[in-house]
């Protein structure tokens, strides 16, 4: 039953349509049987240049994770090491940042990787780029002592990973950064924390909160539409202030990516996936791939790029961690990785 279940998923939607012709759907690329690492993040400058990273997770004996999509085949890069990347992004397909534990932040420039330091051995949770002297990371030790570091915020100026000091201690991991320039950034986190950047300003605006429990990710469509969300809470801001979206959820939501105008995507535990399309939340909680989704992102021709897998378990030496990446949009994407 299993077989035939996976044979019919390869199947075209209707043997008449031809390859790239058929309506959009959710369809799974790599699963369990391409990877044996949990992947965490995705993106890329296009559909013919996506990067999706990840890793063991603490599962010794197994690499870092970065993988490279260019529109026609999967690559794995030589990233080396044994940390887990929990973030990628770039300004370009020759300037992509990857983070992640012990302060692990490699920069590819389309042939080699380069380990830079950051002063941090907490792990860098999320990372946004504008150009190859202006990148931001942030990060942290969730749930740790008072000892712990918390509040990480670091700023790369094409030299050197440099700290941002906030106006005050939250005490707080921060999971991730989004903005469209350095003069308007945001950065939200541990127990609904969410910081803006305005010029040269961090402004605290979740004092009084506004989510209910912690901020994963934070994305946004236009300076007037950015989106966070993290467990029951999807929150939008306009530019001026932060209001709780009213969607049903399905489970708890991990991701949130913006796609063409009007078009938003969120993903989370258990295969959620919702898209919020003209104004209306579409559920596809039903539609594979049914495993826990870590984060989403658009690749601005029209398709939605989702990522996750095992990445809850605890270490387990030598074993491996289920990991999955799947596609909505039109059309068939390589579903095989070459080493």
């Amino acid at each position: 039953m299993a077989l035939g279940a996976i044979v019919l998923a390869g199947c075209p939607d209707d043997p008449g349509t031809p390859p790239g012709e058929g309506p959009p759907a959710w369809r799974v690329l790599l699963d369990e049987g391409d990877l044996d690492r949990a992947v965490l993040s995705i993106w890329g400058t296009g559909p013919d240049d996506v990067f999706a990273v990840g890793g063991p997770l603490g599962n010794t004996g197994l690499e870092s994770l970065a993988l490279h999509h260019d529109g026609a085949t999967w690559r794995e890069l030589p990233a080396g090491g044994e940390e887990t990347f929990w973030w990628v992004a770039g300004s370009g397909p020759n300037d992509v940042w990857m983070v992640g534990e012990r302060g692990r932040a490699a920069h590819w420039d389309g042939n080699v990787f380069t380990r830079h330091e950051t002063g941090t051995v907490a792990t860098l949770w999320g990372v946004v780029a504008f150009a190859p002297d202006d990148a931001w990371a942030v990060g942290g030790t969730p749930g740790a002592g008072e000892d712990a570091e918390k509040d990480i915020v670091l700023h790369w100026d094409g030299s050197a990973w440099s700290r941002e000091d906030l106006p005050q201690e939250t005490g707080r991991a921060l999971y991730k950064v989004w903005g469209e320039s350095s003069d308007d950034l945001y950065a939200v986190g541990e127990f609904g924390v969410i910081w803006h950047r305005a010029g040269s300003t961090w402004e605290l605006q979740s004092d009084p909160p506004i989510a209910q429990g912690t901020l994963f990710t934070v994305a946004g469509c236009s300076r007037e539409e950015v989106y966070a969300v993290g467990g029951r809470d999807v929150l939008r801001s306009d530019g001026e202030a932060w209001g709780r979206i009213d969607v049903e959820l399905t489970n708890d939501v991990n991701g949130v990516a913006c796609g063409r105008p009007g078009e938003v995507a969120i993903v989370g535990y258990g295969g959620l996936k919702q898209r919020l399309v003209d104004g209306a939340w579409i559920d596809e909680f039903t539609e594979e791939p049914y495993a826990d989704l870590h984060a989403v992102w658009a690749d601005g021709e029209g398709a939605f790029w989702a990522v996750g897998g095992d990445f809850l378990s605890q270490p387990t030496p030598g074993r491996a961690r289920k990991g999955v990446v799947a596609r909505y949009g039109k059309g068939q994407i390589a579903d095989t990785v070459s080493r």
